[in-house]
């Protein structure tokens, strides 16, 4: 991949914002802003250390922002893989943050264009000429059942299982995240947000807030919203906006001002590794009620009935199979056709076709009607065989052909009988030369 030619005329004012929530004990979000790169993680697991697992891929990544020689697109990549790297020793090493893991959504400015990468059901919007646009794809069940056209983006959002994710950064060796280009134009504003916002706050409510006179007003606006809609979880906000390269960033009151790169969340606070034995979020006697933030993420043991729920539905379809194989074989031996026999025009029961080791058709009377005595077209019908509907039609077909048996001379060598001599009677006067 070739990497994008520097774009003198564009520059990124930043700001990241996030609050815990109204019903969270802990920040489990990470953000991270800065001239060239736009970072959220949404961590996971509750007591098996979500706060851990975003704080850790969010110091891993922004070390991209140090180190953005070549190609940006691929930086990120490698970045992100090295956060999810980290994230597995941190489990290997100690059992008890088993379960955690984090959403990523990253923006690398290159000076071109954005390096794009993303995974979870965090978002990243753009709002461009006053129209709001979601860029990321939700990795979650819900969004998969709309793209499916089972239900709609309004029933998603009111869905039992909306926040069941499909793919997220757990440390795994099948991580799976989505990398791309995009392409900014002056004037874009760009949002990062956790779930806690896109959950709380409908889309056109985004936009306005989006919009407000500043990336400044509009994080706050926006976190506002998110905690007057429920705060039923951590809100975290990270807007980026594509100014004239020119504009003299000191002389405003942005946050982002002075230059200085902006950490918020559990990244800033640096949350320790657990230590100690793991706590099974499904025990209901543990000592805490369960976050559905856990229930989402964490691992589940495996059911003691699933190898026997497994037994039950391939023994149900090996039943299924038999009886559809059943029923056709009966079905085949209804039909009936006529063909030859050693020589003779025969019926038959069943079908002109045999499967391995089955046999379909079966010899139910051999005529004295000898094929070679048929006329040639009707031979070749026999030898390929005539269907009848039943048995009586098999037997019609063979008094048919029998009016056709082509009839033989009884000695086709005899001599043929010379005519009698009988006496010429003359004209008169006629002689008879000598």
């Amino acid at each position: 991949m070739t990497t994008p030619v520097s774009n003198p005329g564009l520059a990124l004012h930043y700001t990241a914002l996030t609050d815990v929530g109204l019903r969270r004990s802990n920040n489990q979000d990470s953000g991270y802003a800065s001239p060239h790169l736009l970072l959220l993680a949404d961590g996971m697991g509750g007591a098996a250390a979500g706060d851990l697992a975003s704080s850790e891929a969010v110091t891993i990544i922004r070390a991209v922002d140090d180190d953005r020689g070549g190609d940006a697109l691929d930086h990120l990549a490698d970045a992100v893989d090295a956060a999810n790297r980290r994230l597995g020793d941190l489990i290997q090493a100690d059992p008890a943050v088993e379960g955690m893991g984090t959403t990523i959504e990253a923006m690398l400015w290159d000076g071109e264009k954005f390096a794009v990468g993303h995974i979870g059901d965090s978002r990243a919007y753009r709002l461009r000429d006053g129209r709001l646009t979601q860029l990321s794809a939700d990795h979650t069940f819900v969004q998969s059942l709309v793209d499916e056209g089972r239900i709609t983006r309004e029933e998603a959002r009111h869905h039992p299982h909306r926040s069941l994710l499909l793919r997220a950064m757990l440390g795994r060796d099948d991580f799976e995240a989505d990398f791309s280009w995009l392409q900014p134009q002056l004037g874009d504003r760009y949002l990062l947000c956790s779930d806690g916002l896109s959950d709380m706050v409908e889309d056109p409510a985004i936009a306005e807030a989006l919009a407000s006179a500043s990336i400044d007003v509009a994080a706050t606006e926006l976190v506002r919203l998110a905690l007057e809609g429920g705060g039923a979880d951590n809100v975290t906000v990270v807007i980026g906006e594509m100014v004239a390269a020119d504009s003299d960033l000191a002389e405003s009151d942005l946050a982002c001002a002075d230059g200085r790169p902006q950490l918020v969340g559990a990244a800033a606070e640096s949350p320790q590794p657990r230590r100690g034995v793991a706590v099974d979020v499904h025990d209901s006697t543990a000592s805490f009620s369960s976050d559905p933030e856990e229930l989402r993420y964490a691992p589940r043991a495996p059911s003691k009935w699933r190898f026997a729920r497994w037994g039950v539905a391939v023994l149900i379809l090996l039943v299924a199979l038999g009886a559809a194989a059943w029923y056709a074989y009966q079905w085949t031996q209804d039909q009936y056709f006529v063909s030859e026999s050693n020589g003779n025009v025969a019926i038959y029961r069943g079908v002109d076709a045999d499967l391995p080791f089955i046999t379909l058709r079966n010899l139910e009377t051999r005529t004295d009607v000898v094929v070679d005595a048929l006329p040639s077209f009707q031979q070749g019908q026999i030898r390929d065989g005539i269907e009848a509907t039943d048995l009586a039609d098999a037997e019609q077909i063979v008094r048919d052909l029998r009016e056709n048996v082509v009839t033989q001379p009884a000695d086709p060598t005899a001599t043929p009988a010379v005519p009698t001599p009988t006496d010429t009677v003359l004209p008169p006067g006629s002689t008879v030369a000598p």
